[in-house]
This record gives structure tokens, C-alpha cells and sequence, in this order.
């Protein structure tokens, strides 16, 4: 998650928004252990996402993310929210 990619969808002041974020639902779980590894111990968030598209149809979305990865999500949202006070 470490900056935006070339192939991600970039939304500029042109751009329209789609979708509409209907409910958002978190779990802090631990992975403990894998085919490859014994003993993990490795924390991660799993969030999913219920968002509606522009027909009104809901769809279900959901991602992982490591801590280091919820930490800069974090950060990036503190600067949206900073931006959105400005306008």
C-alpha cells in the first residue's frame, strides 16, 4: 500500500465517484501459522467494506492489511480529512 500504483485508478477534481460506502466493518486477528511457518504471531487487520455502485447495487469488498499498512492508511486519511477542511 505504499503509494499509488500505475495501474490503480487515479480521481482527480473531473472525476465522478461511483460508489457509496454503506458500512464498514473491522477484525484485529493473528495468523499463528502457515504451510511454510510454525509459528507466525503475526497481526493483521481484515476489513470489509459494503459499498453501493452508481445502480444502487451493494456489493461486498474486503482486504487485509498489516500493521505497518493500517498505519499509513491511517496517515493518508488524516491528510484527506486535513485537505476536506480547506475546501
Amino acid at each position: 500500500m505504499e503509494g499509488a500504483r500505475a495501474t490503480e485508478p487515479v480521481l482527480d477534481a473531473k472525476s465522478k465517484v461511483t460508489s457509496q460506502l454503506i458500512d464498514c466493518q473491522w477484525k484485529l486477528s493473528m495468523a499463528v501459522s502457515s504451510d511454510s511457518c510454525r509459528s507466525l504471531k503475526y497481526p493483521y487487520i481484515a476489513v470489509m467494506l459494503k459499498v453501493a455502485d452508481h445502480s444502487g447495487q451493494v456489493k461486498n469488498k474486503s482486504f487485509e492489511m498489516t500493521i505497518p499498512q493500517l498505519q499509513n492508511f491511517y496517515r493518508q486519511f488524516k491528510e484527506i480529512a486535513a485537505a476536506m477542511e480547506t475546501v
